[in-house]
């Protein structure tokens, strides 16, 4: 008789639960800072096959994953990396799941305290990357245009 294989329906990689019924090349791209281009990278890295489930791949296989997701910005040309220079460093980073939230609200945080033009649009949640204002972006019950009374 012919044993059919458990699946994992989550898999745990970089605090992350990935899709155990996708391939391994889309799965990892559930992982905030990882895009297709770089799956396809950890995946050879790793030496697993990407168009595997995730979910029935080995125990070593995924341990493979991790470590080759975990080395990914040490291994990788400065090109790839999404944080080129880093601003309290001076290094560059690839940012990967929470890191990224953080990093973000850190760097607006920064904007705002130093006033930049950014970080004062941020402020008072208007549109910050020079999009027009006059109709679009209105918040509250504002619909249409006032007009003077004669």
């Amino acid at each position: 008789m012919d044993q059919e294989e458990e699946i994992k329906y989550f898999v745990r990689i970089r605090d992350t639960d990935l899709d155990g019924t996708k391939m391994a090349l889309i799965a990892l791209t559930g992982i905030k800072g990882v895009g297709r281009h770089a799956a396809t990278y950890i995946v050879n890295k790793a030496q697993v096959d990407s168009h595997a489930l995730l979910g029935k791949m080995s125990d070593e296989d995924v341990e493979k994953l991790r470590t080759a997701v975990d080395e990914f910005a040490e291994s990788v040309p400065s090109w790839m990396l999404n944080r080129p220079i880093d601003v309290l460093s001076g290094k560059p980073r690839h940012l990967l799941a929470s890191e990224v939230d953080l990093t973000l609200e850190e760097d607006i945080n920064t904007m705002r305290k130093i006033r930049s033009y950014s970080g004062i649009r941020h402020e008072t949640g208007q549109k910050v990357r020079g999009q027009r204002t006059k109709s679009t972006g209105r918040t509250g019950t504002t619909v249409g245009v006032k007009r003077k009374k004669d």
